[in-house]
């Protein structure tokens, strides 16, 4: 059968790295209260001469050289963000032109911290129905451009970054490696408990982003817990036969409330929440790369993916790597 195989991973991140102790000397928090109900410790800031298209870049190219491939190969360009360089053209194009690829398919796609999940189900639809064959797809966000550093219910929670994967398409046995399923949701009822507030067509302005955390976390146990077992279901596959689940680093307790819901051990869950903070789009490729190159995750390993942001949408994606 004709699946997505995935090639090759890589990320990048900012220079700068700004601890809990230094944020507390900016707003009224401490680096206790941070870690207490977060489990960060430190989040990566882009300086002036970095931006989502830099990282992107930079995560990509990693992403090749560990897929083996040259910008040439790529036919498909897929970068998930909420924060792209300019409101158009897409922060894909540029990534497209920086690394050399030729002509090809780039574009964005905005579904915040989903963003990476719902770029995967896309990418992969496209290289199974021949649109291309070798794809590049891209999480990245600059999140420090639309915080309101004010705010310490939020500026502490997120951070920048870059994550990227390359997905070819091939043909391989039913136990073989690509991507399974996925699976993608949205419920545009609950806008205004996590939304920036601006926008080209509203204020004219980027805006800053706003959230009601208590709400959202309540919302995102439950959501990934059942998109998780919707996805292994649908395939099949229970919760034991799991390898490895990746999922968006937004919380540490989320992390292990959903966890627990499904009755997976923490110790099978990839967790970098702590050093990159939530960089939304990026967090899932961010965290695959950094399991695949310290060995954690193996080919032949069944690994989950999962994710919600704002808007909200949620999904996941069961692969074989």
């Amino acid at each position: 059968m004709l699946r997505s195989v995935l090639r090759g991973t890589g990320s990048a991140l900012p220079a700068r790295i700004v601890t809990n102790a230094e944020l507390a000397q900016q707003v009224d928090t401490t680096d206790e209260w941070i870690v207490e109900r977060t489990g960060i410790r430190q989040r990566h800031v882009a300086g002036d001469a970095e931006t989502t298209g830099t990282l992107a870049t930079a995560a990509a190219a990693n992403a090749l050289a560990a897929a083996g491939l040259s910008p040439s190969d790529i036919d498909l360009i897929i970068l998930a963000t909420a924060t792209p360089d300019r409101t158009f053209p897409a922060t894909a194009a540029a990534v497209q032109r920086e690394l050399g690829c030729g002509i090809g398919i780039a574009f964005d796609m905005q579904a915040v911290c989903s963003g990476f999940i719902y770029a995967l189900a896309t990418a992969d639809a496209m290289l199974r129905t021949g649109m291309a064959r070798h794809a590049l797809v891209i999480g990245a966000e600059t999140f420090s451009r639309i915080l309101d550093w004010t705010d310490r219910t939020t500026c502490v929670l997120f951070g920048d970054g870059a994550g990227a994967v390359v997905l070819s398409a091939q043909d391989v046995p039913p136990d073989g490696p690509g991507i399974i399923a996925t699976r993608l949701h949205a419920d545009g009822q609950h806008e205004e408990l996590l939304y920036v507030d601006g926008g080209p067509s509203t204020t004219g302005t980027v805006g800053k982003l706003r959230m009601q955390g208590r709400e959202v976390f309540r919302h995102a146990v439950t959501n990934l817990a059942d998109v998780m077992e919707q996805v292994l279901n649908e395939t099949g596959f229970a919760s034991s036969d799991v390898d490895w689940v990746v999922p968006h680093q937004a919380n540490a307790r989320i992390l292990d409330a959903t966890a627990r819901k499904l009755g997976i051990s923490p110790d099978r869950v990839v967790t970098t929440v702590d050093r990159h903070a939530n960089t939304s789009a990026a967090s899932i490729p961010l965290a695959l790369d950094v399991a695949v190159r310290d060995g954690r995750i193996r080919p032949g390993n069944l690994v989950v993916l999962e994710a919600m942001g704002g808007g909200f949408t949620w999904g996941a994606a069961l692969l074989r790597t």
